[in-house]
């Protein structure tokens, strides 16, 4: 037989071929949205690290949350920005607290669209980090109570999901206990199970206005050359109850997620963070690279590698290009 016996570029020729044999597939509902909520009315404050993303009061989230619906992206993220802060994170477990009411517009105006709340204290403390400081360390224990409170809080308002991102050992226990003990046995935790101290977050704590006030969270958050602990981490997060696992960041940790797809079967969420979608709009800027390809293989790449849902800042333009 003549060579080549095996033609691999026959299905590659045209792009409706290309297309039939795609083995990965993006969708919209892949997809989740992080959104910024503030106080006051009519606010769209645009962040200038992330283009086209802004800090948003309630009523233009609800208009947001809208368009993000008739999409059909898969749902979208709540981080909440106070207008007063304190070392107690109080705005993070107040029952009137600027995500809780954010959740329940949302579900008043888009009952169906899925809303997952970040459960995290950065963004309520006067210092940053993301609980009770003690001794300029973050004291686990107590942390876990404002965890706790937030969760129930959070999904009394009527949150899909509520999603521990702090790195707090033990929260996820301490989140389902309060969850069930308040008769919230429906609502899942997405858990940040394997979310690393990592560079790439500089955008988003503008956007969140929640940078540790001193020091760092390297002492909570993981440290990125270790895979092995990822999987510890998120073995621990399983059984203490966790719904859906997420790592965080995504494209720097794509064996991460890997890793994770092979050993457990619940669904994996993925974070492509602020300096992730930053960076590509960066080089798009300087014309090194096609804004929009490079979006999606970078998302491709995430979902390549086993996740089954992606926050992302792209969620939206994703979503149009798919159609």
């Amino acid at each position: 037989m003549g060579f080549p016996i095996n033609r691999m570029r026959r299905l590659r020729a045209t792009e409706p071929l290309r297309r039939l044999v795609r083995e990965t597939q993006l969708a919209p509902d892949d997809f989740i949205l992080p959104l910024f909520a503030v106080e006051g009315e009519g606010v769209r404050r645009e962040i200038k690290s992330m283009p086209g993303n802004y800090q948003l009061s309630i009523d233009e989230i609800v208009k947001e949350c809208e368009e993000v619906h008739s999409l059909g992206i898969g749902g979208v993220i709540l981080f909440g920005i106070p207008e007063h802060k304190d070392e107690k994170a109080s705005g993070a477990y107040d029952d009137n607290g600027i995500v809780q009411r954010t959740v329940r517009a949302i579900k008043r105006a888009v009952p169906s669209l899925v809303v997952v709340t970040d459960v995290c204290n950065c963004e309520y403390t006067s210092h940053g980090h993301c609980g009770l400081v003690v001794d300029d360390d973050v004291d686990n224990d107590i942390t876990l109570t404002w965890l706790a409170k937030s969760a129930v809080s959070h999904a009394r308002a009527g949150a899909d999901i509520v999603a521990p991102s702090d790195m707090m050992d033990g929260r996820v226990a301490a989140i389902r206990d309060a969850l069930d003990d308040a008769g919230l046995t429906k609502t899942p935790i997405m858990s940040y199970a394997a979310k690393y101290a990592s560079s790439f977050y500089g955008p988003f704590r503008d956007a969140a206005e929640s940078a540790p006030q001193f020091g760092d969270r390297r002492s909570y958050q993981m440290d990125p050359p270790n895979a092995r602990e990822a999987m510890l981490e998120i073995e621990l997060d399983v059984e203490e109850g966790a719904d859906i696992i997420m790592v965080k960041p995504a494209m720097p940790y794509l064996d991460i997620i890997r890793m994770a797809r092979d050993a457990w079967d619940l669904p994996i969420a993925a974070y492509q963070v602020s300096g992730e979608f930053s960076m590509i709009h960066a080089a798009a800027r300087n014309g090194w690279i096609d804004l929009d390809r490079a979006m999606m293989e970078s998302l491709t790449s995430i979902k390549r590698a086993g996740s089954d849902m992606i926050l992302t800042y792209f969620a939206k333009p994703a979503a149009r290009m798919l159609g």
